[in-house]
């Protein structure tokens, strides 16, 4: 990989995981329709102009169904169930939830058609890394968080099925342009549920820096690096960034909100991203 890779590789660690962080501060001052509504209508803004700079926008409107299915897996949905959950559970915690997301596209995958089979390795990997999630939720069931559990569940299985949607039906989509309509798509489901519950008070500072790092840090930068991170160095390589995010999430959580780094996150955590390398092992040419 060259410099520019790394460094790129580097950006997309933090910024992909300093979200939960951020959306825990949001959170606690403003509605979760507001803070989705906010996040993505602060990144179609940004990111629109330089997809309609790079052209792409027209091409969208024959694609329509499956841009639309994307972006319910991707942002819609997700971005309010993960918000939601963020009220009752620590970032952190959800941080790790999501390192699941390879483990449970590979089972997605195999269930949707995919021609590829899982051998004895990538078993192990699904079977080790459920177990992590087993070990990290179980304890929570007994403290009232049984539906913020569901709901990072599917958080976790949209963020899964998203690639296998854009995979199959959006390949020969530009990706600035899909991402830049994504969001524009959910500003507009959110804006009335966001102007219902729009506060009636200026938030605190904390909530108001939280909210513009969401916009501009984890959204419009993060998509933009990302596709250069493609670019860079190819879909399979770009995509391992994934399996350290979690350690983002945990270590700005522990360090920066005081959140407890326990025993069954330190063994969940080893669990589900061992689980999340093996599942993901591609399988040998014959």
């Amino acid at each position: 990989m060259t410099r520019r890779g790394w460094w790129l590789f580097t950006v997309m660690c933090v910024v992909w995981g300093i979200p939960y962080l951020m959306i825990k501060i949001a959170v606690g001052s403003v509605s979760v329709p507001v803070l989705v509504f906010t996040r993505t209508a602060g990144g179609a803004v940004v990111l629109l102009p330089l997809a309609a700079r790079l052209g792409g926008l027209r091409a969208l409107c024959r694609h329509w169904r499956p841009l639309a299915a994307f972006a319910a897996a991707e942002v819609i949905g997700p971005w309010w169930l993960l918000s939601d959950a963020e009220r009752r559970l620590p970032s952190a915690f959800t941080g790790l939830l999501i390192a699941a997301v390879p483990i449970i596209g590979v089972v997605l995958a195999r269930l949707t058609g995919g021609a590829e089979r899982l051998g004895l390795l990538r078993w192990s990997g699904l079977v080790l890394g459920f177990a992590g999630v087993a070990v990290l939720a179980v304890p929570s069931l007994h403290g009232g968080n049984g539906w913020s559990l569901v709901e990072m569940l599917l958080v976790a299985v949209g963020y899964a099925a998203a690639p296998i949607i854009a995979a199959r039906r959006l390949a020969g989509v530009p990706s600035l342009p899909m991402t830049a309509a994504c969001l524009a798509l959910a500003a507009f489901v959110y804006a009335p549920a966001a102007v219902a519950t729009w506060p009636r008070e200026l938030p605190a500072a904390q909530a108001l820096g939280a909210l513009a790092g969401l916009v501009v840090v984890c959204t419009a930068l993060a998509f933009v690096v990302f596709f250069e991170l493609i670019r860079e160095v190819g879909v399979s390589r770009a995509m391992v960034f994934t399996y350290l995010n979690p350690v983002v999430a945990v270590a700005a959580g522990v360090v920066l909100l005081g959140e407890p780094l326990t025993v069954s996150i330190a063994l969940s955590f080893l669990l589900i991203i061992v689980g999340s390398l093996l599942a993901a092992v591609p399988r040998p040419r014959s």
